[in-house]
């Protein structure tokens, strides 16, 4: 088992205890205050009691069905309401509701359970199930999932005083239980195309609360496409660049230095000669137009309050989806940007 340093920070009152991440270390948990709960609370720390793993699965990723782009995704043989996910399963789009019910492709995914009777009182990773526009490229909301969805909510319950749904859930935007999910999210957006109704249910649920993130989108033709998809959600607005001192790169991880920093290369695009203490070097081979640079973007409302956070250029739910698979990967992009920056933002946007 490998630790990094501990330390305490004070963070809103409460006591943050920082340890290293395990890697594929068994068993799940141990050492929190809540015995159905491992690991839960601050001082919990990340991999308390081992991390992921437990002889995870390695090398499904991408290509379970044929190759980066193809084989996954669409229609799974033809026109239909099926999805070929990356690892070769298969999802009902008209029946999906959890990340539970999924068969992870990357590592065995992790289990826990809530103090009985809370059920309502805990936070959900709720993933946004969307359509891309006739003709689009193939990847569209799955990408990572369910992996990512269950990690990223075990490392969250694990690491902070959240309890945290171990089910997630998978909802679409004109859903009416969409409201009960403070928190939703989605990835792969260089394609979508909203109906009318869901841009009229997305505006809606933003103004009167909610918060939406989206990440892994690469070039600049896909940024532009989704800006244009959120002009007709959010007419009356448009996006802001945050800058590295804003609150949410700090308010729990201190995310300190340029925002290139925190660009996460999709494993499969890991550039193997990249030296970290080299400003020149990335982290990623090329992508699409524009790649080179992180944008992180936010839609305010009239308080200021973020309503939607646009990553680009960063494939954060890779560090999360594939944390069992490359101790490299892990311990450069996982530990230090992907889990920091994610619990970062759900922290911020649910407590602002």
């Amino acid at each position: 088992m490998r630790f990094l340093p501990s330390f305490y920070r004070w963070v809103g009152g409460l006591t943050l205890l920082v340890v290293g991440l395990a890697f594929a270390q068994p068993p799940f948990g141990g050492g929190g205050p809540d015995p159905n709960n491992p690991g839960g609370g601050f001082g919990g720390g990340f991999g308390r009691g081992g991390g992921f793993g437990r002889g995870g699965r390695r090398g499904g990723g991408f290509g379970g069905g044929g190759g980066f782009g193809g084989g996954f995704g669409g229609g799974y043989g033809g026109n239909g309401p099926y999805v070929r996910l990356e690892g070769g399963g298969v999802v009902n789009e008209d029946t999906v509701k959890t990340a539970r019910e999924t068969q992870g492709h990357s590592v065995d995914l992790p289990t826990w359970k809530n103090t009985p009777g809370f059920a309502d009182d805990t936070f959900t990773f709720a993933r946004i199930l969307f359509h891309n526009a006739p003709g689009a490229r193939r990847l569209g909301w799955w990408v990572d999932y369910p992996d990512a969805d269950v990690n990223f909510s075990y490392r969250l319950q694990q690491f902070t005083s959240m309890k945290v749904d171990p089910n997630c859930r998978v909802i679409r935007l004109t859903d009416p239980d969409l409201s009960h999910y403070p928190f939703i999210y989605m990835e792969h957006v260089e394609g979508i195309q909203l109906t009318l109704e869901e841009t009229r249910a997305l505006h809606a649920y933003l103004l009167t609360g909610g918060a939406l993130m989206i990440n892994d989108t690469w070039g600049d033709d896909a940024a532009e496409h989704f800006i244009a998809q959120m002009k007709r959600v959010l007419p009356e607005r448009s996006p802001v660049e945050l800058k590295m001192d804003h609150p949410i790169f700090h308010c729990l991880f201190d995310l300190s230095g340029p925002v290139n920093n925190l660009q996460v290369p999709t494993m499969q695009f890991l550039n193997y000669n990249y030296d970290p203490h080299d400003p020149n070097s990335k982290p990623t081979r090329p992508r699409d137009y524009g790649w080179q640079d992180v944008h992180i973007r936010a839609w305010l409302d009239d308080k200021q309050r973020i309503m939607v956070i646009f990553i680009n250029n960063s494939d954060v739910s890779d560090g999360w989806e594939r944390e069992g698979e490359n101790e490299t990967y892990f311990h450069l992009f996982s530990e230090k940007i992907a889990y920091p920056l994610g619990i970062n933002i759900v922290y911020y946007l649910m407590t602002h």
